[in-house]
């Protein structure tokens, strides 16, 4: 990827990050944490990979993006907004009462929402329905999925490992936010799911290891995984829970914490700032 794009994407999630935290902020509830750390992700996989259009969500064509980890909903929420799904300004009711964008998804109510999540572990689930009715249907979309490494304790997500590589989903990518911690804490000692990749693995699948921060890496993942023929690819991306923010970073007190006023314009302007010397690079 040319630099100058990479700059531009980086510029995108971080107003992406802003948006997430705005919600958050306005409910005075929410999940900043894991909303943070997949900016990056849901930026290069609606900017620059899925075939989506808001004009025509439905569209029978589409890529499909499943958010398994439903409860980080503000970063989707943000980049539907940036890519014109629904309007920006409606992300300050979040969570309200009236609002349709709650704090999980709703297919029902939200364009460009292909799944209803919140039950960690059953949003992969329908995500493995989607890629097999591709392949019955001989339709050339592919579904992208994303799970949290906490989630990874639901047996229905290894349920549905054994169940895409028995129909050799190669139309499946699902992405793993690894940032190590969960709302207990370190998922280690909570309950340890490494080494996730060589676990992927043991169950027939394609595995990438990734940096979830950086673009190139993401495009090479991406790319691996489009190569691949027979198997699903799982993705496994090392990331930071509450990504440039500097107070929640590597914090799983941000899990599901909003903050107050002052922490909301100390994080916005260190967001601001970023977007300012990326900016200013270009």
């Amino acid at each position: 990827m040319e630099q100058k794009r990479a700059t531009e994407l980086a510029i995108i999630a971080n107003k992406v990050r802003k948006n997430a935290l705005t919600a958050v902020y306005s409910a005075a509830s929410g999940h900043p944490g894991g909303s943070l750390s997949i900016a990056d992700l849901v930026t290069y996989l609606y900017c620059e990979v899925m075939n989506v259009d808001a004009k025509n969500p439905k569209m029978a064509d589409r890529d499909r993006l499943v958010l398994s980890k439903g409860h980080t909903c503000p970063a989707l929420y943000s980049i539907l907004a940036y890519k014109g799904f629904i309007p920006e300004e409606d992300i300050k009711t979040f969570r309200k009462s009236d609002s349709y964008l709650q704090g999980h998804p709703d297919m029902n109510k939200v364009a460009g929402i292909d799944m209803s999540t919140g039950s960690l572990g059953q949003g992969i689930s329908a995500a493995g329905g989607m890629a097999l009715a591709g392949k019955i249907d001989k339709k050339d979309y592919r579904v992208f999925a994303i799970l949290g490494d906490g989630e990874l304790e639901e047996g229905q997500v290894w349920e549905q490992a054994m169940f895409a590589a028995h129909y050799g989903l190669d139309n499946l990518t699902i992405f793993v936010d690894f940032n190590g911690l969960q709302i207990d804490g370190d998922v280690t000692k909570v309950m340890n799911p490494t080494p996730i990749d060589k676990k992927f693995e043991s169950f027939g699948w394609n595995v990438v290891l990734a940096d979830a921060h950086d673009f190139n890496s993401l495009e090479n993942a991406v790319n691996e995984a489009k190569a691949t023929k027979g198997k699903p690819t799982a993705v496994i991306m090392k990331s930071v829970k509450g990504k440039n923010v500097s107070f929640m970073e590597n914090n799983a007190g941000w899990h599901g914490s909003a903050p107050n006023q002052e922490q909301y314009d100390t994080a916005m302007a260190e967001l601001d700032e970023i977007i300012k010397n990326l900016e200013a690079s270009l």
